[in-house]
């Protein structure tokens, strides 16, 4: 009798198929709004997350140049006490070629007339930056003899954390170790320097 009684007011199945239908396109068009907003925070967060990481590289960046300065402020005095006489220090220097391209880029670079020490400087030392500043070294030696420019280079890598065993794998390369364990540099000399 309900049916009946529902029937006589209007309901029919065509009517109860068309709200069915109105409410799947309603359910439709919520369904595309949440997909939009979902969408939008994606969006949202992706911009977030590229600004963090631009903030924490610019933060990065900072930190090495700290490093590099604490590295530098007393390099000349401690590298002398091993018995050299460097007179002249440059930070950041770059070595081109004929057509200008860069070489190589030296964080630190101490100089005399007999020698040129070659120092790299690392936030965190690893056993593939030495590997790295090893080629650099030899890069550095051929562009050197192909200028006529007979003076030894030593080297050294410096780094405010080190990986372990890259302290003793950089000494056996013939590289000096800088070291920060205070407010001074440390160096550790190589057991045999190494020369290019």
């Amino acid at each position: 009798m309900a049916v009946t009684a529902e029937y006589e007011k209007g309901l029919t199945f065509e009517k109860v198929w068309e709200m069915f239908q109105e409410s799947g396109r309603e359910f439709d068009r919520r369904l595309q709004e949440s997909e939009r907003k979902f969408q939008e925070m994606i969006r949202e967060t992706d911009q977030r997350m590229a600004e963090t990481d631009r903030q924490i590289s610019r933060l990065g960046n900072r930190l090495g140049e700290l490093i590099e300065h604490l590295t530098a402020s007393n390099i000349v005095e401690k590298v002398n006490a091993e018995g050299y006489r460097f007179d002249h220090i440059s930070r950041n220097h770059k070595i081109k070629d004929e057509k200008n391209n860069v070489v190589a880029e030296i964080d630190i670079l101490l100089e005399d007339g007999d020698y040129a020490m070659v120092v790299e400087v690392k936030t965190n030392l690893t056993k593939t930056d030495v590997k790295e500043h090893l080629q650099r070294m030899d890069t550095l030696r051929h562009h050197a003899d192909a200028h006529e420019d007979k003076r030894k280079y030593i080297s050294g890598v410096a780094g405010a954390l080190i990986e372990e065993g890259v302290r003793e794998y950089a000494l056996k390369q013939g590289l000096y170790v800088i070291e920060h364990p205070g407010q001074t540099i440390e160096i550790l000399a190589p057991p045999q320097k190494r020369e290019w």
